[in-house]
């Protein structure tokens, strides 16, 4: 398959951009920075980012939504980290949507994955429990109780979980805490009795939550799959949201890139553009070529997730691995050529140095899927 787009996804990667940079663009995030705003999005916005219908995309038509695949979704997921915008979609409509579209049954698609596509619901994954991403390490533990199971555990760094309606917990009913086998996923309201959510502001200004489970009671109804068979479950949905992040530091390294080559064209330096300078001609030219290899390696990710690859997962995390190395290097890159002013808050570059780092972090920094892919190619 070849690594380009087709017309439908340029056109739709066309519109998120347009109606990114003009209505969620970054000075919308240093406006929501600057004000403590505590939902960390504009709700109108997210609403129009439904009417727009990007929130639907991973949704089946008979749903309410696109029934589109990763590509499209990455294409959104561009955009996004160009714009730096604020909007609930990866924690909604990428990782609990293709969730729930995937694996919930029935009863549970008819009641979240419409107001999924509407934007009427806010949704998150709680996964992790420490400081790195390490998701078969499940603490939080699942017994049975009341009229299904009784949660009591942590979790921490669950994207728009002070928001979130409902969260998607991973919890452990069986076995020890690195097991794959043991572990269940179960549909929780974040407002129900032993929920503790302590909203925490990231270093991006992007918003997160520490949740504490307190004999929380949930029905069996609300067990996603089977008990204790939730592994494959997860690990496909992460797999998802991997790629999906991969998609954003790409944006965030075009972006940066953009910046730079505008400031190398503006800014003088003993007479001359400083963009004339041979070693800063390198220097970009370097940081092109490894954004364009890092494209198609994003891209080949995506197709391969939506063809049902046997090697998606490790293509995943070779996608994810490299999407963060670059986008660092770009931002990097970036501060360094704008000099000075590129280490002041006024300056918006710092904003994407500081997503970058988050993003990359976010389901496994590049070391962790650089030891995912050698694991899963048998090294």
């Amino acid at each position: 398959m070849a690594l380009v787009l087709n017309q439908e996804q340029e056109m739709l990667r066309d519109s998120a951009m347009v109606f990114l940079r003009e209505n969620a663009p970054v000075s919308q995030l240093r406006t929501l920075r600057d004000s403590r705003d505590e939902t960390g999005f504009s709700p109108d916005l997210w609403q129009s980012f439904a009417e727009m219908g990007f929130t639907g995309v991973l949704i089946p038509e008979a749903y309410g939504g696109l029934g589109l695949g990763q590509v499209e979704t990455g294409a959104i997921m561009e955009s996004i980290g160009r714009n730096l915008s604020a909007v609930p979609f990866f924690s909604t409509a990428v990782v609990a949507a293709s969730l729930l579209a995937r694996h919930g049954n029935e009863v549970q698609k008819q009641k979240y994955l419409k107001k999924i596509a509407d934007g009427g619901i806010v949704m998150a994954l709680a996964v992790d429990e420490t400081g790195k991403h390490q998701p078969q390490r499940q603490g939080l533990r699942s017994v049975p109780g009341g009229s299904g199971f009784r949660l009591n555990g942590a979790k921490t760094f669950v994207v728009d979980g002070h928001v979130a309606d409902t969260l998607i917990v991973a919890a452990r009913t069986s076995g020890a805490e690195g097991d794959q086998g043991g572990i269940s996923l179960f549909l929780v309201d974040r407002k129900a009795p032993g929920v503790n959510v302590e909203r925490t502001v990231m270093v991006d200004a992007h918003n997160a939550a520490r949740i504490d489970f307190s004999e929380v009671d949930v029905s069996s109804g609300a067990v996603i799959g089977k008990p204790g068979q939730g592994w494959p479950v997860l690990d496909d949905a992460l797999d998802i949201g991997r790629i999906a992040l991969a998609a954003e530091l790409l944006g965030i390294a075009d972006a940066a890139f953009e910046r730079t080559l505008d400031y190398l064209k503006e800014r003088k330096q003993f007479g001359k553009i400083i963009g004339e300078f041979q070693a800063l001609q390198h220097r970009a030219a370097h940081l092109y070529s490894e954004i364009e290899i890092t494209r198609s390696l994003v891209l080949r990710g995506q197709q391969m997730l939506d063809e049902g690859d046997s090697g998606a997962a490790a293509m995943v995390s070779a996608a994810k691995a490299r999407a963060g190395a670059t986008a660092l290097l770009a931002v990097q890159e970036g501060v360094q050529m704008h000099g000075g002013i590129g280490m002041t808050d006024e300056f918006d570059i710092g904003f994407f140095m500081k997503r970058q780092r988050v993003a990359q972090e976010l389901l496994g920094d590049s070391n962790f899927h650089a030891d995912r892919w050698a694991r899963l190619s048998a090294y």
